[in-house]
């Protein structure tokens, strides 16, 4: 339940930045407009319905994505916690277990959000598509969130050392001091992990665009390493989730803490 409130939150509150941010990676005629032309044009055309293209799909997929990457990560770190493997950290920063633990969830991500997400951005980039094609992209999708997730809850440990450390301004931190609140959580986190994987985002929106023919992946890196379109988008795509995951968090927390409470269960996630 509240990995579905996560994935609703997320759709309500973010949708529109991520049309723009897929039509500008997506669609070539696209590529040299910025965020606010690509933004303006949609709404001219289509007012808000158009930004909220592909919306429906992560609603009902979403929901089970979300759940999917915190209830598995939180399974196998609770696995690997109680288990008898030694403590380590490389560096003394990393801890591999929790690197584990967000390979699981991303992974376990992954398998829900390829044909959902390729299902979006068909939408936003307004391409027809058959059953045939729907797990077009599910490769480097599946590599894109196993290292979005795992770089997300990596982030999520160091921000709580460098909270317990007193790096981080109160201001951004809960009332013991001992986290950052839940929207700077969220917002945080999620930007750096975008920024860690961003030009495996743009491969992938590329490839399930079906504006690029059959190149593959690698070729499409190539490609965008040599245009210097590495980056592209990620403007509205770090706005977009500074919103949508601060927001989304918050609600996670509460639904989390709340439900916790009301079945007396002991949480077992990682946030």
């Amino acid at each position: 339940m509240a990995g579905a409130s996560y994935g609703l939150t997320t759709v309500m509150t973010g949708q529109p930045l991520d049309t723009v941010k897929t039509r500008m990676q997506g669609m070539p005629n696209s590529a040299n407009q910025s965020m606010l032309q690509v933004g303006r044009n949609v709404f001219m055309r289509e007012g808000i319905r158009g930004l909220y293209r592909g919306g429906l799909p992560l609603v009902i997929g979403g929901s089970m994505m979300r759940s999917a990457q915190f209830g598995v990560s939180g399974k196998v770190s609770d696995v690997l916690n109680t288990s008898n493997l030694p403590e380590y950290k490389l560096c003394g920063i990393f801890n591999y277990k929790i690197i584990l633990a967000g390979i699981a969830g991303g992974l376990g991500r992954g398998l829900v959000e390829a044909p959902t997400d390729f299902l979006k951005v068909r939408r936003q980039v307004e391409q027809t598509w058959s059953i045939k094609q729907v797990l077009e992209g599910t490769g480097v999708t599946l590599g894109r969130n196993t290292f979005l997730y795992s770089s997300f809850v990596l982030y999520m440990d160091l921000s709580k050392q460098c909270c317990a450390a007193g790096y981080v301004p109160r201001w951004l931190t809960t009332k013991d001091g001992g986290n950052l609140t839940p929207f700077a959580k969220g917002a945080v986190c999620a930007n750096l992990a975008w920024l860690t994987i961003w030009p495996a985002d743009v491969v992938k929106t590329q490839r399930q665009s079906g504006n690029y023919g059959n190149t593959n992946a690698l070729a499409l890196l190539r490609k965008n390493i040599s245009n210097g379109t590495l980056y592209r988008g990620v403007t509205p795509g770090l706005a977009r989730s500074t919103i949508a995951n601060g927001c989304s968090m918050v609600i996670y927390e509460f639904v989390h803490t709340t439900l916790s409470k009301m079945y007396d269960v002991k949480r077992k996630d990682m946030t």
